[in-house]
């Protein structure tokens, strides 16, 4: 009787452990802040750092994946002019979804590089 009792509460802890565990992206689950794209988005302070984040680790150095050379505001700026940079991350039809082997980046952060590119892909 001791045993079918502590088999049933070991049973019901069980799947209360399993029920309860629940995944997502953490960002949508616990915003730390808002997603601000109002403004001047800068090169420097808002693009760099999510690149770097991002794509620099394997398109930079002396091969790069891909033969898609980053890391320089003439290398970053020729790739968004072209469009392959948003297609590529935004995992658009047609263009290789980056980064490669990961999620996508956050809605937040694709707003805050496709900002950046509609208004020139400026060095600031």
């Amino acid at each position: 009787m001791k045993i079918q009792v502590f088999l049933s509460l070991l049973l019901l802890v069980i799947v209360t452990g399993f029920s309860s565990c629940y995944y997502d992206k953490a960002d949508t689950l616990y915003p730390t802040k808002t997603c601000d794209t109002s403004g001047t988005i800068s090169y420097a302070q808002k693009v760099v750092p999510l690149l770097q984040q991002q794509c620099y680790s394997c398109h930079s150095g002396g091969s790069p994946s891909g033969g898609i050379a980053m890391g320089t505001y003439t290398t970053d700026k020729a790739i968004a002019v072209n469009g392959k940079l948003y297609g590529s991350i935004s995992h658009a039809s047609g263009y290789s979804a980056m980064p490669q082997g990961a999620a996508k980046m956050s809605d937040c952060q694709l707003a805050t590089i496709k900002k950046w590119i509609d208004s020139g892909s400026p060095n600031n």
